[in-house]
């Protein structure tokens, strides 16, 4: 296995059966990137663009996915951040870590959307 410090990108709208390493797949259609991870084991690494999920920047030449990638459920374990079509490495987390990662995401999505849903209600209840 050998890991990966700098990836390509590359937009299409339906993330290819054979992903070629060090791509990033980009469906802008289906707000999704798609890589093979880049420590170089092999697993496909699904990025959902969402509010909750990753963001994407695409600066004209080079991309950026925020926040990092943490590949928890992975045996390699591996966590980076993907910026500016570079891999920036980041220490490997306890199970502990883990842990709190997965609960503050899970808050913060369910914080996201109770908030969408309030401002829902609250532009119907104004439409009246």
């Amino acid at each position: 296995m050998k890991r990966r410090n700098d990836v390509r990108h590359e937009f299409v709208e339906l993330i290819p059966n054979n992903r070629e390493e060090g791509v990033v797949y980009v469906s802008i259609k289906y707000a999704t990137a798609v890589h093979n991870c880049c420590c170089g084991c092999g697993n496909k690494v699904v990025t959902p663009l969402s509010p909750t999920d990753w963001r994407l920047t695409f600066d004209g030449e080079t991309i950026s996915l925020h926040p990092s990638i943490g590949n928890w459920s992975f045996e390699c374990q591996s966590h980076y951040w993907i910026i500016n079509d570079k891999v920036k490495w980041a220490p490997k987390w306890t199970k502990k870590e883990i842990q709190s990662g997965k609960k503050k995401e899970e808050f913060d999505k369910k914080e996201y959307y109770k908030g969408k849903n309030r401002q829902s209600f609250i532009d119907l209840f104004m439409r009246k």
